[in-house]
């Protein structure tokens, strides 16, 4: 199971497994979607298989998070997100009802994110093999021109940017399939972030690295791209959004709001002289409007991530070795 949490067991399935064996330059970026020249044009293209359980959860479902997660690897690249696949695998006895729940929820997120389902697939499996409803999706979109967004891009003196408050969705999924109240309602921050980032790239369209942090949290993003830049990134403890019912309920449980995972958030490193007016632009969309500078990229300690506490220390936030909460995506 640690294979799939997004953390240092992920990396090294691919690196160990899937990048020998397919290798090519296109993969090697490691980016959330790859960026191709087809026809004259630049196009990012993406896929994600969403085994979340349970089915539904605050905030959304299944079938939002599907379409959703897709569309914001996409954006991660700064493309428009423009068609999705849809892949159905249905465990045998999954009540119809349910399947059509899922798939409305998708058709009204395609709709809020501007994108269209336009091809798709059904497959069943025996009773016991699929665990209910698992769906896959694949999407395309055109990248403008100018815009050249990779990890690789990170840059000492860039602002780091998080779009809003971190945790919630983990914290969602996980108080209702455990049945655990923390007080009040927590619900999934699961949303589409293209147009945020259209309105960003509305900007400067020199911002270096975009990332979503959902397996693994804020903390397997920034260590990911710490690595893949080859730079240092500095947090100031204080300045992270961790909601109060989040850090409740991860104090209650033993866990690093940093490392639960997020839908509809992203982490941006912009450049310095550029850091005011994006943030601006970001807090005047719906999708940003609680953006704040949680750090920089620095040229100390190349490839690590550090916090400063708020007690005046410093802490090393390490790549997870597996997934703190299973099964969230």
């Amino acid at each position: 199971m640690g294979h799939g949490g997004g953390g240092a067991l992920s990396a090294e399935l691919i690196e160990q497994v899937f990048a020998p064996a397919y290798g090519n330059a296109l993969l090697a970026g490691m980016t959330d979607s790859a960026v191709l020249h087809l026809g004259g044009a630049r196009l990012a293209f993406s896929t994600d298989s969403y085994v979340v359980r349970p089915l539904f959860f605050p905030g959304g479902c299944l079938g939002d998070l599907a379409v959703n997660g897709t569309v914001n690897d996409l954006a991660m690249s700064g493309a428009r997100p423009a068609y999705l696949s849809a892949a159905f695998v249905l465990e045998e006895g999954v009540e119809l009802t349910v399947v059509e729940r899922i798939a409305r929820a998708m058709g009204a997120a395609a709709e809020t994110a501007g994108v269209t389902i336009a091809t798709g697939d059904t497959k069943v499996v025996e009773t016991g093999h699929g665990d209910g409803v698992y769906v896959t999706t694949a999407g395309v979109g055109l990248v403008p021109e100018r815009v050249d967004i990779r990890p690789q891009r990170a840059r000492p003196g860039d602002a780091v940017i998080v779009s809003g408050p971190i945790g919630l969705h983990g914290v969602a999924v996980l108080s209702v399939r455990e049945g655990l109240e923390f007080g009040v309602e927590i619900a999934s921050d699961t949303a589409p972030l293209a147009d945020l980032v259209a309105t960003m790239l509305d900007v400067t369209p020199d911002i270096h690295v975009l990332r979503d942090p959902t397996r693994g949290g804020l903390a397997a993003s920034l260590n990911e791209i710490a690595r893949a830049s080859g730079t240092g990134v500095r947090l100031a403890e204080r300045a992270i959004p961790v909601p109060d019912a989040v850090a409740n309920a991860c104090g209650f449980l033993g866990l690093d709001p940093l490392y639960v995972a997020n839908e509809g958030r992203l982490v941006a490193f912009v450049p310095p002289t550029e850091a005011d007016a994006v943030l601006a632009a970001m807090r005047a969309h719906p999708q940003g409007a609680g953006a704040v500078v949680v750090g920089q990229c620095v040229t100390e300690h190349p490839g690590m991530v550090v916090v400063a506490t708020g007690l005046g220390g410093t802490r090393v936030v390490d790549l997870p070795l597996g997934e703190q909460l299973p099964r969230i995506c």
